[in-house]
């Protein structure tokens, strides 16, 4: 296999794709929307409690963090689902293995959401 030229209209279309994916993830995944909820009220809970540039750098991270970690459950849910449309523990494990991992940075995203937000609504009482 040779190197593929950099082509400007390929990566378009490869940004096009990811860009589907995306709105397919939001659109068709629910937990992704209960995640697209809460994190617009971070953005509205930050811009309202002035949130240092450090704080959004960390907030950023950690919500791309469950929306990235979020999309690769729905994708392993998918691809298991297309090879093993019958019930296969092996598949139940890779899929609880996968939405564990979607729990577990949900978890660190709210650990560190408590961290930043906590002590500012307590200095406005």
């Amino acid at each position: 296999m040779g190197k593929k030229a950099l082509s400007f209209r390929r990566l378009l279309k490869s940004f096009g794709y990811a860009l589907r994916g995306i709105r397919m993830l939001i659109s068709e995944e629910q937990n992704a929307r209960v995640h697209l909820f809460i994190f617009c009220c971070v953005v509205i809970a930050g811009l309202a409690l002035h949130l240092s540039p450090t704080e959004w750098i960390v907030v950023v991270i950690v919500s791309g963090n469950v929306f990235a970690a979020e999309a690769v459950n729905s994708s392993i849910e998918e691809l298991s689902d297309a090879v093993s449309p019958e019930r296969n523990p092996k598949i139940k494990l890779v899929k609880d293995l996968a939405a564990g991992a979607v729990l577990l940075t949900a978890i660190a995203a709210a650990i560190t959401g408590l961290i930043i937000f906590v002590p500012k609504i307590v200095a406005l009482f």
